[in-house]
């Protein structure tokens, strides 16, 4: 045999074996991984799982926790990890405590400020009477010499 054929074969042979070495996914661990995935946040996207995202970060995640489940940790137990490495900001739904007070109620209060905001713009408005508005003449009268500004050619 030709030393180009003996390469091929054995490049041959290494992709058989590299395909055969992946160890078969129990269905049912696929589906709890997959479930876990979709709890976590990728944290380079941020508002993506970790199953949804296709960041290098996530997939080296996604991988740490295959390894965790493979290791014989539970679901908690696998979150207990990440979130005491990475916080909680890796939970996609993360606790209501102290540490997480603005990212829960933080919308809420802006929307309150912005309400208030308006109430009181309205409130203004509605206390400005008549006389604070311009004169319908003066308005028309400005009108008139802005035309003739731009109508005016120069010389």
């Amino acid at each position: 045999m030709s030393p180009v054929k003996k390469i091929v074969a054995l490049v041959l042979v290494l992709f058989a074996a590299a395909a055969f070495a992946q160890q078969p996914v129990d269905p049912a661990l696929r589906e709890r991984l997959k479930k876990l995935e979709e709890e976590l946040r990728c944290l380079v996207c941020q508002n993506q799982t970790l199953a949804d995202s296709s960041a290098p970060l996530a997939e080296d995640l996604r991988r740490e926790v295959r390894e965790l489940a493979a290791q014989g940790k539970n679901d908690q137990e696998i979150k207990d990890y990440l979130v005491a490495r990475y916080g909680d900001f890796v939970l996609y739904k993360p606790p209501v405590k102290e540490t997480t007070w603005l990212l829960w109620f933080g919308p809420f209060a802006l929307l309150a400020g912005g309400a208030i905001v308006w109430v009181f713009v309205l409130r203004r408005r509605h206390r400005k009477g008549p006389d604070d508005t311009p004169d319908s003449q003066a308005v028309e009268d400005g009108v008139e010499k802005a035309r003739e500004l731009l109508d005016d050619p120069q010389p």
